[in-house]
């Protein structure tokens, strides 16, 4: 299965510990094993996507900072991933990265320039946005067709919800208007919990968004994938968990919702 053009789809929520970068890395994967050709971008100077996907941020040659200086193409440094999606690494020097483009002249429009070099070469682009609302975060939605935020099911979820979509207004005011909101995607999850699902309620309610489903579960395995450099969906396939990402990842392909959009506006 093959998109006739490259889509991009960026997951963000400022609030961290919610399985932001878990969800990247484990879509990345499911949408391999129905034949896309993906790419996933780390774009947290923390790094934890890489490591995640077993590479060491310390020993790279080449990572998206690179790429947001301008000094290499994106294609360039793009890593390949065993069983799994492509990876355009961080590792710390993000951070000056970001510093560098607070201070330029069209500094929202870098990456999104810069993964044109990415176009054509894979069906998606999934982007692991870090864990704040600055100059990356930013990037990522000016640079994404579509925008999933996941949303640990607890009391102050809707704050961090609230401050990122007023930010998705900015973004579409200002720099991409036609950015798509998927929805919220519950994470950490436990539906024996009246919490939960009265939490989740009230942000679709408060907030108009869809909730997407399956909800992930809560499970110790996600915890464990990491330190072996690959996700759950390797090391853990048929845990709940590395289910319910599957059936997330073919009812996203399913319902065409990660085609290209957009008027020629990028």
């Amino acid at each position: 299965m093959m998109f006739s053009v490259t889509a991009t789809l960026a997951v963000a929520n400022q609030k961290g510990g919610v399985a932001k970068t878990t969800t990247v890395a484990s879509l990345g994967v499911a949408f391999v094993e129905q034949g896309l050709r993906v790419v996933t971008v780390d774009l947290d100077p923390q790094a934890c996507l890489t490591f995640s996907l077993g590479l060491d941020p310390d020993e790279l040659e080449l990572s998206v900072h690179d790429v947001l200086m301008g000094r290499v193409p994106a294609r360039t440094a793009v890593r390949r991933v065993p069983n799994g999606p492509d990876l355009l690494p961080a590792e710390i020097d993000l951070v000056g990265a970001e510093k560098f483009l607070t201070n330029r002249n069209g500094r929202q429009f870098v990456l999104r320039d810069a993964l044109t070099d990415l176009h054509g070469a894979y069906d998606l682009i999934l982007i692991d946005a870090p864990p704040a609302l600055g100059v990356l975060t930013v990037n990522a939605l000016t640079a994404a067709d579509h925008l999933l935020i996941p949303v640990q099911c607890e009391t102050l979820a809707h704050r961090a919800v609230q401050q990122l979509l007023e930010t998705v207004d900015n973004v579409r005011s200002l720099t991409n208007r036609n950015l798509n909101m998927l929805g919220v995607l519950p994470t950490l999850y436990d539906g024996r919990s009246k919490h939960s699902r009265a939490v989740l309620a009230d942000i679709s309610s408060r907030y108009g968004v869809a909730v997407l489903e399956p909800a992930i579960p809560r499970s110790i395995r996600f915890a464990e994938a990491p330190a072996a450099g690959r996700t759950v969906l390797s090391t853990a396939s048929s845990s709940p968990g590395a289910i319910a990402y599957r059936e997330l990842a073919n009812r996203l392909i399913k319902d065409g919702v990660l085609a290209p959009v957009g008027d020629g506006h990028r």
